[in-house]
């Protein structure tokens, strides 16, 4: 990893010359002192004061950065006080809109009020989003009557239906009101459209960037909403956007984020995952059916009909394959349907030639290629059946949806070459270090890292099949070519703060579900405090037994993901002293209820990946190939941030009390990852005895 080069690009705008451009400048740490002052309540924090100082001298050394920051170190003020002290934009991306609604609504414009006095000068800043996120008026202007009709078949509907007339007539008044927001609004933002419509009304006048003909060629170029964020971003000091789009804009050749020096990826565990989904593709029937009715007026009939049958042929592989990851190659018959549609997507797309500016409507015709462009890319893809990629077949029965899908086996090497070049990285997260080290989270961001001994999960691993005998543990790594590493730790007293207890004495979990041992260990907790329970369980159905149980012995609320709104649920959860709120991965990260609301957090079992998920049984295979233990090295891993994620939940705030209850005996007694899995994680005070724990959820439910 070489260091990051000077970013290249247009000079900064002029606008953004004043105040810190000239003259005295004001330093990170002053900056952090007057944004901290400017909170109510606020106080110096020493790891959010080293957070500032690392990153300032990382940018300085032109060398990356990884930060571990515990909940409650502060830290998007610790990188937006040295972010404003960079010449040019600064780009910020986060994994979740609730972080980019804080940093934009609450964090940022804080930070402006507060410095302006420093700066002699405002700070800016920006929102970049996907361009599908914005209003386009050359496909609002190019609908017609018969577009609703078009989305019927862009997805499988739920229950495998069609649609009725009443649900037609009510899209076609969303898209009327869309029509009428577009005359008003100044943004075309949709996050800014009140009420909000459907995903359907939206796509019926949105752009996804591959079908866009590009400003130039647009008769709306000038006006185009999704042009002029991108010009906005382009004049800010800070531009926030999200993982999705800085994934997109790595693979397509770093087009669309302005140029940059410094790149702060926050919720930095997230970052691979992103980045994979993006460079992940599938072929389903429904989406030829619609690419080929959308360039059937551009086509001989007889090339329409090739695209129609090579899409009536995938239908019929897909229908004869069992869902999995396909570790033989194709099956024959969707082979042969991936060489059908290779073929006549090529003839199509000969057939239909370039976007012309004279062109009747070159918008149209940019979205037939766009989508017929993508099917042959994936298709060809997957015909190559490389060693870098891994394809599945994936079976929605419950709602008929079936797709052959492809992604790459690691993006590792995608994110060494293109995340930190000709700028600097700074990636923070709460959980960055696994087992107390930084080198798994860095392998997986692409970062050299030097050659040791086997990570302590195998060290572990093999520690356990050798009876015990231990190996001396390698040092940590904590640097490598052009990168070092920060562990800021948390303001909390974890210990004081709470307990992390572990049902020992409960089975081996087995069988999907909630067994009975843990439904009556999850009883007995729960009754100990009186509800104020966050249950995160590895399935629906263990979510489900665990709210029936509790609804049929308890008179505690006990509320239920998927049976009301997510926002709604966490809302009434917050409010609701004594409820009990349950659910599935979604709830592992992003709840926040500080306060005695919540106090105990329950996790029925430790989050591996299940043996069926595609990617991670292949990644676990190639290594395991090379002789090493793909569980140590993919599946624990895996489980060790979601872990993390979970018992976060708990301590939110200084004054928070409470215990983590982990009803899975393994974290305990498994000698080769157990101890790994529970480094991971703060450092509460730990039990194994039942009595403790209820003990203490009395204590706290008198207080």
């Amino acid at each position: 990893m070489t260091p990051p080069r000077t970013a290249t690009g247009p000079a900064s705008p002029s606008s953004r010359s004043g105040g810190r451009r000239s003259g005295a400048r004001a330093t990170a740490a002053e900056l952090l002192a007057a944004a901290v002052g400017a909170v109510p309540g606020g106080a110096a924090r020493p790891g959010q004061q080293e957070m500032t100082t690392a990153i300032e001298a990382a940018v300085a050394a032109r060398e990356h950065l990884l930060v571990q920051a515990g909940t409650g170190t502060g830290k998007s003020l610790a990188y937006l006080a040295p972010a404003l002290t960079v010449d040019g934009p600064v780009v910020i991306s986060t994994a979740t809109l609730a972080l980019q609604s804080q940093l934009v609504d609450h964090d940022l414009p804080r930070l402006a009020d507060a410095v302006e006095p420093l700066l002699g000068r405002r700070p800016t800043f920006a929102v970049l989003k996907g361009r599908h996120h914005y209003l386009c008026l050359a496909r609002l202007d190019s609908s017609t009557e018969e577009d609703p009709g078009d989305t019927l078949f862009d997805a499988p509907r739920p229950a495998g239906g069609t649609k009725w007339l009443g649900e037609a007539g009510r899209l076609g008044k969303q898209v009327q009101r869309l029509r009428d927001w577009a005359e008003k609004t100044d943004t075309g933002d949709r996050d800014e459209l009140d009420p909000g419509v459907d995903d359907q009304a939206w796509r019926l006048v949105s752009m996804p960037a591959r079908e866009c003909v590009g400003a130039a060629r647009c008769p709306f170029g000038a006006e185009c909403f999704a042009e002029a964020s991108r010009a906005r971003a382009r004049e800010a000091d800070v531009v926030v956007t999200n993982h999705s789009l800085l994934a997109v804009d790595m693979l397509a050749g770093r087009q669309i984020v302005p140029p940059h020096k410094l790149l702060v990826v926050d919720e930095a565990h997230e970052l691979a995952d992103r980045v994979s989904s993006a460079a992940q593709a599938e072929l389903v029937p429904e989406l030829i059916d619609r690419s080929t009715r959308r360039a059937r007026p551009l086509l001989r009939p007889e090339t329409a009909d090739a695209l129609t049958a090579a899409g009536d042929a995938l239908a019929v592989g897909l229908a004869e394959a069992p869902a999995g990851r396909l570790t033989a190659g194709l099956p024959g018959p969707l082979r042969e349907a991936c060489t059908l549609l290779d073929a006549a997507t090529r003839a199509a797309l000969d057939a239909i030639g370039d976007v012309k500016a004279d062109d009747p409507d070159p918008v149209r015709k940019q979205q037939a290629k766009a989508a017929l462009d993508e099917l042959s890319t994936t298709a060809q893809r997957l015909l190559e059946e490389a060693d870098h990629d891994v394809a599945w077949v994936e079976r929605n029965d419950a709602g008929g949806r079936r797709a052959l899908v492809v992604a790459p086996l690691s993006v590792a090497g995608t994110l060494a070459t293109h995340l930190y070049e000709e700028r600097t990285v700074v990636a923070t997260s709460a959980t960055l270090t696994l087992g107390g080290r930084f080198d798994t989270v860095a392998r997986a961001l692409g970062l050299d890292v030097p050659t040791t001994p086997p990570s302590p999960a195998a060290a572990a691993l093999a520690t356990a099949a050798r009876g015990g005998r231990a190996a001396e543990p390698a040092a940590p790594v904590t640097s490598g070519p052009g990168w070092r590493s920060l562990d800021v730790g948390s303001p909390f007293d974890y210990a004081r703060q709470g307990i992390l207890y572990v049902a020992a004495h409960l089975p081996r979990p087995s069988a999907s579900g909630l067994p009975d041992a843990a439904g009556e260990e999850l009883l007995g907790l729960v009754e100990a405090l009186g509800g104020r329970t966050l249950g995160l369980f590895s399935s629906r159905r263990a979510a489900q037994q665990a709210a029936e149980l509790l609804r049929a012995r308890t008179d505690l609320p006990v509320l239920l993901q998927g049976e009301e709104a997510l926002p709604l649920l966490v809302r009434r959860f917050r409010e609701e002293r004594a409820s009990c709120l349950f659910g599935v991965m979604s709830l592992w990260q992003g709840v926040d209820v500080p306060g005695d609301s919540c106090q105990l957090v329950v996790i029925d079992r430790l989050p591996f990946p299940r043996p069926d998920e595609p990617l991670a049984a292949a990644r676990a295979a190639a290594v395991d190939a090379t002789g090493g233990s793909g569980f140590a090295a993919v599946s624990v891993p895996i489980a060790a941030v979601r872990l993390a994620q979970g018992v976060g939940r708990l301590i939110r705030a200084t004054a928070d009390r409470g215990v983590v209850a982990v009803l899975d005996s393994r974290l305990e007694t498994a000698r080769g990852y157990g101890p790994f899995l529970r480094r991971s994680l703060p450092p509460f005070w730990y039990t194994t005895r039942p009595d403790v724990a209820r003990g203490a959820l009395e204590r706290l439910a008198r207080s």
